[in-house]
């Protein structure tokens, strides 16, 4: 909750009271602090997170909105009476439509039209309406927004049609043209949009700032799970022309436990893609199978494998726990998995950190010695020796940093659900690991000792699953 105690804006603040009170939010939780004032933020695994999602789902249901990934997002647009809002930092006000041009397509703007001028934070109507007043034709204009987002549309359309068809072919098509004023992000905001605007969010929110997205291509969250798979091969996999117009879509979230590789990628439209985050879903466990029954590989990193075996055993017969208690268990195991990481990289120093290089990173270095040509599915059709340049030479060093700062940022983290739950037992082991790992014991058996207690955390989950 320590966003709630970011400043709020006069402006937000009386727009958070004009929705609490507005009839299309009528039974939706929300509580009321001490001082008055209200808790408008709720993660989803809160009692009031929880109890949004069930009015969501009924919502939905009344608006005859489909149940699946993107129905919250779909449903508090649907609902939202002013379909803009304020910033929570600066209170400006922003459309919360895709009505905001992306840098690459302000480029093309202004090549297009010199005399422009406009940033990411003008709406593209304001942009359209400068442009008339630059003396630029109508025809002109409209041929160019047409062109750019491949509409099925004329210069006789009208200058509303053409960007209502844009915003569309962004928000659901897509496009790459166009971006929101807010963000989706419900139930955590009760009104379902993040309390940053455009305007201020790459500053505010540390996870989006330009230099971060900039290494969202190669997928930084892959190595930050420490995540088996072909992890080069997945990365080049997602910056090919395939994704081209929508995004790459892990089909088991690496957030689980699951591979980075590119078979088990899949192309998905880019607000489906945000909006599935950590789900799983019994159509997904049978494209795993389906994808490991045809390639070969498999689709668990090794730190879940044996949870991973146990899902794919049961969950036919048990698939009302897939996206609950199969989903919980896995993420609980990551949990551990990475506070065990903490423990060894603290207590036994820079040969902690010797240790799980060696042992976990190491093996996945030969896949960026080369480079690989993929189908449609993903599967590695050509592989050939990889010509290292400036830009790339140092993408090894680029993992394991990446690898090791996750592991501390991941066990800081206030605003977790979840936290370890290593028994006496597991604990006593851990100890005895990272003392021997300290003491530079046997490397082969300080192996053998990590991957007994990994395996020993699955097993009494899977024991507590099956009892509970």
């Amino acid at each position: 909750m320590a966003r709630e105690e970011k400043p709020w804006n006069p402006a937000f603040t009386e727009y958070m009271g004009e929705i609490v009170k507005h009839p299309n939010y009528e039974g939706l939780p929300i509580k009321t602090k001490k001082d008055g004032s209200l808790s408008w933020v709720a993660g989803k695994k809160t009692e009031t997170g929880k109890a949004r999602i069930a009015w969501s789902k009924e919502k939905a249901k009344k608006l005859e909105i489909p149940n699946e990934p993107g129905m919250y997002a779909k449903v508090m647009l649907a609902i939202h009476p002013f379909k803009q809002k304020p910033c929570q930092i600066c209170g400006t006000w922003m459309s919360i439509f895709y009505h905001y041009p992306s840098a690459n397509f302000i480029k093309a703007i202004k090549k297009r039209f010199p005399k422009i001028e406009c940033n990411t934070n003008t709406h593209i109507s304001v942009i359209w309406g400068d442009l008339e007043e630059l003396h630029y034709s109508t025809e002109e204009i409209k041929s160019f927004f047409i062109q750019k987002g491949k509409l099925t549309l004329t210069t006789k359309s009208t200058k509303d049609e053409i960007i209502d068809a844009l915003e569309d072919a962004c928000r659901n098509g897509g496009k790459k043209l166009l971006s929101p004023g807010a963000m989706s992000n419900f139930p955590d905001r009760f009104d379902g949009f993040h309390s940053y605007n455009r305007c201020c969010r790459s500053k505010e929110d540390k996870g989006r700032s330009k230099e971060n997205l900039k290494s969202y291509t190669q997928d930084r969250r892959a190595y930050e799970y420490w995540s088996g798979g072909n992890i080069h091969a997945a990365n080049q996999f997602m910056g090919s022309q395939y994704f081209k117009g929508g995004s790459a879509d892990h089909i088991g979230p690496i957030s689980l436990g699951f591979v980075h590789d590119p078979r088990y990628l899949q192309k998905m439209p880019n607000n489906d893609n945000s909006s599935k985050r950590d789900r799983l879903q019994c159509n997904d466990i049978e494209k795993i199978i389906e994808v490991e029954k045809r390639t070969g590989v498999y689709p668990m990193s090794w730190y879940s494998k044996e949870i991973w075996e146990y899902i794919r055993k049961n969950y036919k017969s048990h698939k009302t726990l897939i996206s609950g208690a199969y989903k919980n268990t896995l993420k609980q195991n990551m949990i551990n998995f990475m506070y065990v990481l903490d423990m060894i990289i603290r207590h036994a120093k820079q040969g902690g950190k010797d240790f799980l290089e060696e042992a976990l990173l190491q093996p996945n270095y030969k896949h960026f010695d080369y480079s690989y040509e993929f189908n449609e599915q993903g599967e590695i059709t050509k592989q050939e020796n990889r010509h290292f340049t400036e830009r790339n030479k140092d993408e090894l060093e680029r993992y394991k940093r990446i690898a090791f700062e996750s592991v501390k940022t991941y066990n800081t983290k206030e605003n977790r659900n979840m936290n370890e739950d290593l028994t006496t037992s597991e604990k006593e082991a851990l100890t005895e690991l990272f003392t021997d790992i300290s003491n530079k014991r046997d490397f082969a058996k300080c192996k053998k000792q990590f991957e007994n207690l990994l395996l020993a955390i699955q097993n009494r989950l899977i024991s507590e699953l099956e009892n509970a």
